[in-house]
């Protein structure tokens, strides 16, 4: 059986320098990431943040935007994320299809399980965009749930940092960095690795969460391949 995985890329990160939209050299580095996967025979899942465009919780900052509205509007901006991240990997050579929780059919196929599923078996990459479609939840949240539905082996958030620390690296100098916690430490300790409903629903359903460094070039491939130089920190049992 191929491996299959889910691997969740902040908005952010898109945007590069300029903290706002979509930096091409990104985009087709992260393309040329994701394209080492399939080559090697893992199915691959996507979801994208929307953060370079808009973010719910700060658009809804100061009252004039509901917070209902603000997720919706985020949930667009994964939209236009996820469609950027299709045309990338189409233009090396990948079968892709967007798959969203709102219904956006001139743009997307909606989202439904089996088809999903399906996209999977016939190698295609299958991008989760307008997280569960439902304002009040996260991508992190929406990652893990899809990773939990299409029964991925591992959901991969690739962050800007090498994996999970005691303390935030870009603060403290003396930051260390730790291998492997569980889920009940990332929940007690506060450890935001993704949100607590996130890490909870991954307890549930006992799917590893793997934190790295999207900026090392072939780490992805290293980590699911399960090389001993790979860099990473689990959350897991």
């Amino acid at each position: 059986m191929s491996k299959r995985v889910l691997v969740k890329f902040s908005g952010e990160a898109l945007a590069g320098k300029t903290g706002f939209g979509i930096e091409s050299e990104i985009l087709n580095y992260i393309a040329l990431e994701l394209k080492s996967l399939v080559d090697n025979g893992i199915e691959v899942g996507i979801v994208i943040g929307g953060g370079n465009f808009i973010r719910g919780v700060s658009a809804s900052e100061g009252g004039l935007i509901r917070r209902t509205s603000g997720d919706y509007m985020g949930m667009l901006a994964t939209v236009i994320n996820g469609v950027a991240m299709q045309e990338a990997l189409e233009h090396h050579g990948l079968d892709v299809r967007v798959q969203s929780a709102l219904e956006i059919k001139e743009v997307c196929e909606t989202y439904i399980y089996r088809r999903a599923v399906r996209h999977f078996e016939k190698g295609r990459v299958v991008i989760f965009v307008a997280g569960t479609g439902n304002p009040f939840f996260t991508t992190d949240t929406a990652a893990t749930l899809r990773a939990v539905e299409i029964e991925a082996q591992m959901i991969i958030k690739a962050t800007k940092v090498d994996g999970v620390y005691d303390k935030d690296p870009c603060k403290f100098e003396d930051a260390k960095m730790l291998g492997k916690i569980s889920y009940d430490q990332a929940l007690k300790d506060n450890i935001k690795v993704m949100d607590d409903t996130a890490i909870a629903l991954a307890k549930d359903n006992a799917l590893p969460i793997v934190v790295c460094n999207m900026f090392k070039a072939g780490n992805l491939l290293k980590i699911i391949q399960e090389e001993k130089d790979a860099i990473y920190s689990m959350v897991s049992n």
